[in-house]
């Protein structure tokens, strides 16, 4: 028995529009909701959220019980912190702070079995590899694992073309927060020059072929849609829930 298909990442290649929902909360429950609302994908987030492998293992057992796929953001390109994600049954991985394509090509290592990689092999001790029920496992992941990367400085979008270039990279991942802050537009992320800059960049990773992703509100989306991103994160769930209750006690005013 091989690994499981990763749809996310077929879908990917495929140039499909994949809307997403970030989860920062590291609740069950909201992971459970947010699964059965309509995404095409759900990140649970493990750098500015909590990176618990035992909470973000059970969100993922959440998520595998809806029709949302799963992917983890961790919180460094660490190859041990790589291969603790995938082992937890993570298919889909996105790792920050990708600054140049030796980056980007480190991360894949680290998310791919030998001899294309450095990934250690858990054995049936993981849950990946269904605990020894899945007897291929080893010798199929490293075509179902699908690798994000995110590109959030100047120095990333100096060398955009070497990380998009980079065999197992799936998707590059615009951050706009962190690459507005190093272009000096931290407290002004509307500045035009930015927003310049991230078209600029979605066209080099799609030239590529490559899939191109960001975070932006849902008035941003359709811009960004004509821009050629295919895999759009819309919010948080933390943003949608602050925003939601705040409106809902300014009402009952």
């Amino acid at each position: 028995m091989p690994a499981p298909k990763n749809t996310l990442k077929q879908a990917m290649a495929e140039g499909r529009l994949l809307r997403g929902l970030w989860l920062a909360l590291g609740s069950e429950t909201v992971t459970d909701i947010a699964g059965r609302a309509g995404f095409d994908w759900c990140l649970i987030d493990g750098e500015h959220g909590p990176w618990d492998p035992t909470g973000i293992r059970r969100q993922l057992m959440v998520l595998a019980g809806t029709p949302t796929a799963a992917v983890v953001r961790v919180p460094v390109g660490e190859a041990w912190v790589l291969k603790q994600a995938l082992d937890l049954g993570a298919q889909t991985i996105m790792v920050p702070m990708i600054n140049s394509t030796a980056e980007a090509k480190a991360a894949v290592a680290a998310c791919r079995y030998p001899p294309q990689g450095i990934r250690g092999n858990g054995g049936a001790t993981m849950r990946a590899g269904g605990y020894g029920g899945i007897a291929d496992y080893s010798a199929s992941a490293n075509d179902e694992v699908c690798v994000i990367v995110q590109a959030e400085s100047r120095a990333a979008m100096a060398d955009l073309a070497g990380i998009a270039s980079v065999e197992g990279v799936d998707c590059v991942f615009i951050g706009p927060a962190d690459l507005g802050a190093d272009m000096g537009f931290r407290d002004n992320l509307a500045a035009p020059e930015l927003w310049e800059e991230i078209t600029r960049g979605i066209k080099v990773i799609t030239d590529a072929g490559k899939a191109a992703g960001i975070i932006v509100s849902p008035a941003m989306a359709p811009r960004m849609e004509a821009a050629g991103i295919t895999f759009l994160g819309l919010g948080s769930d933390s943003n949608v829930l602050a925003e939601n209750l705040s409106a809902l006690a300014r009402g009952a005013r």
